[in-house]
């Protein structure tokens, strides 16, 4: 109902109350004017109830103008209560809510009751509600990228790229991961590789090897023991990087991975390496350079978000609906998953109202307390006017039988 309705209802039911006061005024007046001419007995009855009518018409009238108004303009003491009291209104109403409706005993019996789990549930399983959701919050998360200041953004990356590589010493990094791949064992397979490399590359300079044993043997030797030299030399080494390739405990793996383990303990321990390594990273990781990779990473990145939030079927969106339709699952299925999510939402929401039941007085407070005295006033003769209007039509009757039973009993005495 609006106000205007509310308005017009409450000035019908005011001249109603005012209509009945000014009939028993006239009918007082005209019993007085009776009564000097005529004894009748009836008159004096009729003349006691209107008086009598018309005191608790005026007594319920000013009870009632004095709650919104000053009765007749008069600044009376305690009257117009509603705009002089509103900050004590406000406190008072805050604390009944508080008091009364968020109260352990009180919200309790409701919080127990919250099944968000089913709810939920059942409003994802239907892809109407998926597509809405993984919609908006896509516009949101786009419209936080494109709001980013990419400038505060890449700082921050180069910043946090500085901190993190001034903290890092890179000798250590490469010497733990050297001995992580010898522990790993995965070394062999680049021994394994190196070994067949090595013999193929024998087998297939067989002649560099002649003409290189023909170059440093002894003038007076024949040029077939030259060749036949050159022939062992390329059978032997081929063979034994064969062997070294086939047999995983040959004596030379084992040399490798010792002499490996020993460059790696050098890289931690030696401060040459230390040096070497923070000069590389420094000729490398110059700020300027950072804060270039720092804004193209975020370029990259941004520009790839952008597009996947924006594509109806991209594989962003996919994976956030296979997600969600794995959530709904154990929603509509897992019972143990039903009554954890639950749970967590009633002790959530219990804590919540437990721990903010102050701050809702304290808003409720404010709010009365911040509404404009008068505007309040006029609100609440709004809403209850037109029922207190009843108070005054019911003084006039009551106030009238009483005055008209107590005329009667002096009678009688």
């Amino acid at each position: 109902m609006n106000d205007d309705l509310k308005q017009k209802q409450l000035t019908r039911y005011k001249s109603l109350a005012t209509g009945l006061f000014i009939l028993m005024a006239v009918i007082f007046i005209l019993m007085t004017i009776l009564q000097k001419e005529n004894n009748s007995h009836w008159i004096g009855y009729i003349r006691a109830f209107s008086e009598a009518a018309m005191v608790g018409a005026l007594a319920d009238w000013f009870a009632v103008t004095a709650l919104f108004n000053y009765p007749l303009g008069l600044k009376i003491p305690h009257t117009n209560l509603i705009e002089n009291s509103k900050e004590k209104i406000g406190d008072n109403l805050g604390n009944f809510v508080v008091d009364n409706f968020l109260s352990p005993q009180n919200i309790r019996p409701y919080i127990e009751k919250l099944k968000i789990s089913a709810y939920v549930g059942d409003w994802l399983s239907k892809d109407k509600n998926q597509h809405v959701l993984i919609n908006e919050l896509s516009s949101i998360l786009k419209d936080i990228l494109n709001k980013l200041d990419d400038e505060s953004v890449v700082n921050f990356i180069s910043n946090k790229a500085e901190e993190m590589t001034d903290s890092i010493r890179l000798n250590s990094v490469i010497g733990n991961g050297i001995e992580y791949l010898l522990n790993k064992n995965d070394h062999q397979k680049i021994i394994t590789n190196l070994s067949s490399q090595i013999k193929n590359y024998i087998l297939q300079n067989h002649q560099m090897v002649s003409e290189r044993v023909k170059k440093e043997s002894f003038f007076l030797i024949p040029k077939s023991v030259d060749h036949k030299i050159a022939e062992k030399i390329t059978k032997g080494l081929s063979d034994y990087f064969l062997e070294v390739e086939e047999d995983l405990s040959h004596p030379l793996r084992a040399e490798i991975t010792n002499k490996i383990l020993d460059f790696s303990q050098e890289l931690k321990d030696e401060p040459k390496w230390e040096e070497e390594f923070n000069s590389i990273k420094s000729d490398f990781l110059q700020s300027e350079k950072i804060k270039q990779y720092s804004s193209d990473i975020w370029q990259s990145l941004k520009s790839s978000l952008i597009k996947e939030l924006s594509q109806e079927d991209s594989k962003l969106k996919s994976y956030v609906k296979k997600n969600i339709d794995e959530f709904v699952s154990n929603l509509q299925n897992d019972e143990h998953f039903q009554n954890r999510i639950d749970n967590w939402v009633r002790l959530t929401a219990y804590k919540y109202i437990l721990k903010n039941t102050q701050n809702f007085s304290e808003l409720i407070s404010t709010t009365v307390g911040n509404w404009e005295g008068k505007e309040l006033s006029r609100k609440l003769e709004l809403e209850v006017g037109k029922d207190l209007q009843f108070i005054r039509i019911n003084g006039t009757i009551v106030g009238g039988l009483v005055g008209l039973l107590i005329y009667t009993i002096a009678n009688f005495i």
